[in-house]
C-alpha cells in the first residue's frame, strides 16, 4: 500500500496516510478528524551525479571530515586534480577507486 500526503482543508496540517486508492474517499485528518483532505505532491530527494559533485569540488581546499563519510566521495579529489591536470584517470583508475570505496564502506560499519 502506498503513502500519500495530504493537506487538510480543516486545520491546515500536511499528514502521511497508508491507504489503498479504492480506499481513498471517506478520509479524516487524524489531528482534526476533518473531511477536507487533498493529495498533495510529495517532496522528493535529488541525488547528485558523480559529474555534479566533481564539478562542485574545490580541490585547493580541504574537505571537512564528513565529507569522506559518504563513500561516494573517496577518490574524487585525486580524480577531479588529475582530469584539472590534463590527465586521463581511465577505467582501471575507476577500478581502483571502486575498491577504496567498498573498503571506506565497510570500516565504517565496523
Amino acid at each position: 500500500m502506498p503513502v500519500y500526503e495530504y493537506s487538510c482543508g480543516d486545520c491546515g496540517k500536511r499528514v502521511e496516510i497508508l491507504v489503498r486508492s479504492s480506499e481513498e474517499e471517506g478520509l479524516s485528518c487524524p489531528f482534526c478528524k476533518g473531511s477536507s483532505l487533498v493529495r498533495v505532491m510529495s517532496s522528493f530527494a535529488y541525488h547528485r551525479s558523480e559529474g555534479d559533485r566533481l564539478a562542485g569540488l574545490d580541490t585547493s581546499t580541504r574537505s571537512s571530515e564528513d565529507y569522506y563519510k559518504d563513500d561516494r566521495n573517496v577518490g574524487l579529489w585525486a580524480k577531479k586534480r588529475m582530469k584539472e591536470m590534463g590527465m586521463d584517470p581511465g577505467k582501471e583508475f575507476d577500478g581502483v577507486i571502486e575498491e577504496a570505496r567498498k573498503k571506506a564502506a565497510d570500516d565504517l560499519k565496523d
